[in-house]
């Protein structure tokens, strides 16, 4: 029994045209135009809507333990957040205590991630080097499919990493082949900030934001990218936020350096002035790094069209106002950091970067798909409409129309970071793992049926 998806304009990273597909046994068997349907066939009717590989979201934190609580969505209830919105695919990152063992933390990963309604890898994070970290790093990279490895400069005395360690970390992953990627603000400083704003009597949720300013990840991404550069170890800068981390990158570029970012729609869409809502709503966007002021936004854009920066993620880490976010009503430091957003990724860049001009078709699928695929290792299994890649398809309605709304989204928690952005295109249907998971509005998708995807080195 197979699935043909008939007369749609079909949209990849290089090239748009229209004509049919058909999916058999979860890959996809043929591309083509007047395709026959066998006689078991699902036949799809794309007339007049564009068909996307589905959506591979590289940065996602699903049931996390972080700051005394563990976030909102687990595996399940965030894949299917994300399939309903057109992202068939995600990297979530193991990221284990201080100390603890890197393939301990793995298998607890492992065991969570069971209930994933759709296909799922890991990136690993190296919090802390000693004697056996390179062990692991290795036994990641050539054993477990893992060949990422994530890195905080923040959170220091929890999971940040300080530089001696990071070089150690950039060396090992250099020496096979992987991909280190950071977070990148000044750790130390961010402390120092927080303490100093607390003495002074400012706990609420926009000191948050004050206590991590620009400059902060500015210095921090050109430390790391001058870390990089002394052991020739590319680098993946993730979450950017603003014009100083995008000088840093444009730099190193510009003279040949292996350097890569990533961007979030909060980042594209929102300022800082969310924070000054009454009443400690503005926790619900508190998030490291803060939401920007103004003028930070459209050099992100820029950036994104002209491939300064590659990838389009979320950090999807949602947390409840109420018994979550509250933790922090009276120490801003307390506030759970993260929020929801892998639901309407495509749909927010669709509606503010493709109609207003600031992407083409192409641009967006490689932003929300194929650019990650290739950087992280599933490439063209992921990313990709050709013949023998995973049939995750995203059949997209540009009519159709909508508001954000957490009374309405599937992500479980209570607040939206985006309630009340309209936007303009969904998608219609959703193929993950050559199953019909979505349809006009109707999930379908299947507790467990999301499989764990080895990566290689890129």
């Amino acid at each position: 029994m197979g699935i043909l998806i008939k007369n749609g304009t079909l949209v990849t990273a290089l090239d748009t045209w229209t004509g049919d597909l058909r999916c058999v046994a979860g890959s996809i068997q043929a591309l083509g135009t007047d395709l026959e349907a066998a006689a078991d066939d699902t036949v799809i009717d794309a007339s007049g809507q564009y068909v996307f590989p589905g959506g591979l979201d590289p940065h996602v934190h699903m049931e996390l333990p972080f700051m005394g609580t563990i976030s909102a969505d687990d595996f399940e209830t965030g894949t299917a957040a994300g399939v309903a919105g057109g992202t068939t695919s995600i990297i979530d990152f193991v990221i284990p205590g201080r100390g603890d063992s890197l393939l301990d933390a793995l298998a607890a990963w492992h065991a969570k991630a069971d209930k994933s309604v759709a296909d799922y890898a890991f990136h690993m994070a190296v919090t802390w080097w000693g004697d056996e970290t390179a062990e692991w790093m290795r036994r990641c990279v050539q054993e477990e499919g893992i060949p990422s490895f994530k890195t905080f400069m923040a959170y220091r005395g929890a999971i940040g990493v300080d530089d001696p360690e990071l070089i150690e970390i950039m060396r090992c992953a250099r020496e096979l082949d992987g991909l280190v990627t950071v977070h990148a603000e000044h750790g130390d400083m961010v402390v120092d900030l927080q303490n100093k704003l607390m003495a002074e009597g400012h706990s609420a949720p926009k000191y948050h934001a004050r206590s991590r300013p620009a400059p902060l990840e500015g210095e921090a991404t050109a430390r790391a990218i001058m870390l990089a550069r002394m052991t020739r170890e590319p680098l993946y800068v993730v979450h950017v936020t603003c014009v100083q981390a995008l000088n840093a990158i444009a730099e190193a570029r510009g003279r040949g350096q292996a350097v890569y970012g990533e961007t979030c729609p909060q980042y594209l869409l929102l300022d800082d002035s969310v924070y000054d809502q009454p009443d400690f709503a503005g926790a619900a966007y508190v998030m490291s790094p803060p939401i920007r002021p103004k003028g930070h936004q459209e050099p992100l854009w820029a950036a994104l069209r002209s491939g300064l920066l590659q990838v389009v993620a979320t950090d999807h880490c949602p947390f409840n106002q109420a018994g979550q976010k509250e933790m922090g009503k009276d120490d801003f430091r307390l506030i759970p950091n993260g929020a929801a957003g892998i639901q309407h990724r495509l749909a927010l860049l669709y509606t503010y970067g493709v109609l207003e001009g600031r992407l083409d078709l192409n641009q967006f699928v490689d932003l929300t798909s194929t650019r990650a695929a290739k950087l992280f290792g599933l490439y063209p299994r992921k990313g990709s409409l050709t013949v023998g890649a995973d049939a995750d398809i995203v059949v997209w309605d540009p009519a159709a129309s909508g508001t954000i709304s957490a009374s309405t989204h599937h992500h479980r928690c209570d607040r939206n970071i985006f309630e009340g952005f309209a936007t303009k295109g969904a998608p219609s249907t959703v193929v993950a793992g050559g199953r019909i998971q979505f349809q006009d509005g109707d999930l379908r998708v299947e507790r467990g049926a999301g499989r764990y995807l080895k990566r290689t080195t890129t």
